[in-house]
């Protein structure tokens, strides 16, 4: 279980930063479970911006931000961007030494991910497997472990460790009625185009015998499709970050910037940027492959 739980950070597990991913989870699953929002990742955006609407703050969407000097003058600019988007918001803002530092920041391996259409639940050989939203398919700690270790080598695990979520089952509104819905992604290199799509769906398999059969249909995410989707995921990283640094990273603007006027990035929590990733883009661009 927590082997599970650490391979959340995309880490070796011989990594010293891969247990407070294993940590951190297990917390959360003690304080309050790990629970899907009804009716999918949007409510949670919904929520937050009526409850920021009760305070008077204003959310504006569907307005790209090519350059911060498009923006109005504010105190405080919080960019929840990767390093690489920062360098090009701020353009000539940034302090020489500060723009070093983002241009050799480290990000993570990458994903594969698929979505699934379902005609039934997924007939799992554990029949417990079948009343939990999120799965972690693999076999032993050493299956795990030795599954985590590859990828950072920059090889592909001949069985992948897959985390698999079931949402529908808890939410029908996820789904047709009658049907279906899940998803489960593994780690990859970083930037790898290698299909590894029949290596996770032969670990799902392994766990549910006829898997396959009951698949209407499958849309699937490379690395690169992930970061067409979002450029926060560099080459299919949904962590936008390395762990092995722990890259949060605060620093003003210099230059023209007024020192009491402060610009601060952060490179988001590889758990929460997966946890929306992994919601969000079940409703992105990539066309399904259809089986015949």
């Amino acid at each position: 279980m927590f082997a599970g739980l650490a391979a959340h950070s995309s880490l070796g597990l011989d990594e010293p930063l891969s247990a407070a991913a294993g940590v951190l989870m297990a917390v959360l699953a003690h304080a309050v479970g790990w629970p899907i929002p009804r009716g999918g990742s949007q409510a949670l955006t919904n929520s937050l911006c009526q409850y920021l609407a009760k305070f008077g703050a204003k959310v504006k969407t569907s307005s790209r931000v090519q350059t911060l000097s498009a923006l109005p003058v504010y105190d405080l600019i919080l960019c929840d961007v990767s390093p690489r988007q920062l360098l090009t918001l701020a353009e000539n803002r940034l302090s020489d030494h500060y723009r070093r530092r983002l241009q050799t920041y480290r990000y993570g391996p990458g994903v594969l991910k698929v979505d699934y259409a379902l005609r039934t639940p997924i007939p799992w050989k554990a029949s417990d497997c079948s009343r939990a939203a999120t799965l972690h398919l693999a076999g032993s700690f050493e299956e795990i472990a030795g599954s985590e270790q590859e990828v950072p080598g920059g090889r592909h695990a001949d069985r992948p460790f897959v985390l698999l979520a079931q949402p529908s089952v808890l939410d029908p509104s996820r789904a047709p009625q009658g049907k279906h819905t899940a998803w489960a992604y593994c780690h990859v290199p970083n930037g790898s185009n290698t299909d590894v799509l029949i290596r996770l769906e032969d670990q799902i398999e392994r766990f549910a015998s006829g898997f396959r059969d009951y698949v209407v249909a499958r849309r699937v995410f490379s690395p690169a499709d992930l970061e067409k989707v979002d450029a926060n995921l560099v080459v299919g990283d949904i962590g936008a970050e390395s762990w092995t640094s722990v890259s949060f990273c605060s620093d003003p603007i210099e230059g023209t910037t007024p020192p009491r006027r402060k610009i601060f990035t952060s490179a988001p929590h590889q758990l929460r940027r997966a946890a929306a990733c992994t919601e969000c883009a079940a409703i992105m661009q990539p066309k399904w492959r259809y089986q015949g």
